[in-house]
């Protein structure tokens, strides 16, 4: 199969923003020391969070990726296995992040509807749960960039890793907040 037909469908314009004004860091104590957040008398709610990445490639290395003419094979599968399994160990990789009980984990991947030489990465993870899943959502998809590198670096180290974001955030006390 080549891999235009393993994509997803092609990214659409960015969701409208949302002004919500930046509070006080949680992680840090009266005193300026990390620690980890106690969540015990916040409210379960369903969370999810949608993050992405983009991998901007030389022209004539996307021209292989479209035709799916990879030396390692199968990319689009294997880095979205990659942004799953990456959203599920985020506690194990992000030393203050709470291990969280995810509901699901969705990757997807897709050429820039522009036309631009670059791949958008795109995970949503969703949980119910006390705390938000921004940041599962966020390893989830720099994840699967950093593997769509890895599986095409042989054929040209130019290869950018670039544009990691929060796109959207939903739940909680907070509610919803998008990127301008």
């Amino acid at each position: 199969m080549a891999f235009r037909e393993s994509l997803a469908a092609p990214v659409t314009a960015a969701d409208p923003p949302s002004a919500e004004p930046p509070s006080a860091p949680s992680h840090l104590d009266a005193e300026g020391r990390a620690r980890m957040v106690d969540v015990g008398d916040k409210a379960v709610t369903r969370r999810e969070a949608v993050a992405e990445a983009w991998v901007r490639f030389p022209a004539a290395v996307f021209a292989r990726v479209l035709a799916g003419d990879l030396p390692k094979g199968g990319l689009v599968e294997t880095a979205r296995l990659a942004g799953v399994q990456a959203a599920k160990r985020t506690a194990e990789l992000v030393p203050l992040c709470h291990l969280l009980p995810l509901d699901a984990v969705d990757v997807e991947v897709a050429p820039d509807p522009d036309g631009a030489p670059r791949l958008r990465v795109r995970c949503t993870a969703r949980a119910t749960a006390r705390t938000g899943v921004e940041m599962e959502a966020l390893v989830g998809a720099s994840l699967a960039a950093l593997t769509l590198y890895d599986m095409t670096k042989a054929l040209d180290h130019g290869i950018v890793v670039e544009g990691v974001r929060l796109v959207r955030k939903s739940g909680g006390k907070s509610g919803t907040w998008r990127a301008q």
